[in-house]
């Protein structure tokens, strides 16, 4: 093939690439199809600041009833379980030794009396001297010591309750011999139950007596029980940086139990009437707080300044109105100027009409930003 042939066809060639590429790049880019999206218009309602944390339940009273005097266990009154009051009989040990002693401390007691009220009428006629008098005045007086003495320990016997409670160990059985401070029974007090709860020392300045309390049993299902703060420890341990919250619960029930496991929420400050958006529509980017709204089909990014937030609902300080369709579902990966199709928008309205329920009607998962 000659040179000019050569360079003919190759001009053809080029003219038909650059043909097929202006065809290319005529075509028209396909329109990105609009990213589906939830909205909701902002809530007004309160929003509670509060601090959470775990802790058992304990008695606030506790006794270990022991054994004072030593003998046979020859009756047993009550059960593990049982309620009952300070001074209740629990068990009887045998006391024959011990009432033998007692009748023979009383016989020289009633001797020994006799004997001083004859001296009595000697001394007054002054036939005896006022050292004898007192010799005896004194051995009478010793006598009557031993016998309350003996009395005592006769009575120790009746093994008793020293605080009302429930019975919540037995450690005797029937015939058992006992030696002294031998245990015999536990008695739990239920009235109050306590919980003492270890707040980091940045919450110092937050905590407060008579503030209400929110405690959720995870055994005990159903609504929370309410109480309040009844101390706070003066100072913080320098090992855990903690000080001590000492919370009291009344349960006439009886359904709490010490030993069951606590999550506390002490409520201590309180917004009301605020703006509030779920948290699930915030956007954190390095610390900065921000959510997106749809304006004419498209998204647009807001900063907004957060507050408190609980039960799943963030109080907004600033940056967005409350008639705005805030992006509550779709916004990971969200574009500013990304165009959206709202997918609830017959119902993003109700949405916005409930309000954060206060704490003390079951605020279990309540936190503070």
């Amino acid at each position: 093939m000659t040179p000019i042939r050569r360079g003919t066809v190759a001009l053809l060639c080029g003219l038909l690439l650059a043909g097929c590429g202006a065809g290319i790049d005529g075509d028209e880019d396909e329109e990105t199809p609009p990213i589906p999206v939830e909205t909701a218009t902002p809530t007004r309602g309160d929003v509670y600041a509060v601090y959470t944390g775990t802790a058992p339940i304990e008695a606030f009273a506790e006794a270990d009833v022991i054994a004072k005097v030593a003998g046979e266990v020859r009756s047993i009154e009550v059960e593990e379980g049982d309620e009952v009051k300070k001074g209740e009989l629990l068990a009887r040990l045998d006391g024959d030794r011990l009432r033998l002693e007692l009748n023979e401390s009383r016989a020289r007691l009633d001797k020994l009396k006799r004997d001083y009220e004859r001296n009595v009428n000697l001394r007054d006629k002054g036939l005896i001297s006022e050292g004898d008098f007192e010799r005896i005045k004194f051995e009478m007086q010793a006598l009557q010591a031993s016998y309350n003495l003996a009395s005592l320990e006769l009575d120790y016997t009746q093994i008793r309750a020293p605080i009302d409670g429930v019975v919540s160990a037995r450690y005797i059985k029937l015939g058992n011999t006992l030696s002294v401070n031998d245990p015999v029974f536990r008695v739990t007090g239920y009235d109050p139950l306590v919980t003492y709860l270890h707040v980091p020392e940045r919450e110092f300045d937050n905590i407060a007596p008579a503030q209400p309390v929110v405690i959720d049993i995870d055994s005990l299902p159903g609504t929370p029980i309410r109480a309040g703060v009844t101390r706070v420890g003066p100072t913080v341990d320098p090992v855990t940086g903690t000080f001590k919250v000492t919370i009291e619960i009344s349960d006439d029930t009886r359904r709490i139990k010490p030993g069951m496991f606590a999550r506390i929420s002490i409520v201590y400050d309180r917004h009301t009437d605020v703006l509030q958006v779920p948290r699930s529509a915030i956007v954190d980017d390095l610390g900065t707080a921000s959510v997106f709204v749809v304006e004419d089909g498209a998204a647009v990014a807001r900063t907004v300044v957060t507050g408190y937030s609980n039960r799943g609902m963030v109080e907004i300080a600033s940056g967005i109105g409350e008639d705005e369709h805030v992006v509550v579902v779709g916004q990971l990966g969200l574009k500013p100027g990304a165009r959206v199709n709202v997918i609830n928008a017959a119902d993003s309205e109700g949405l916005a009409k409930t309000s954060n329920p206060e704490p003390a009607e079951g605020a279990g998962d309540a936190t503070t930003d």
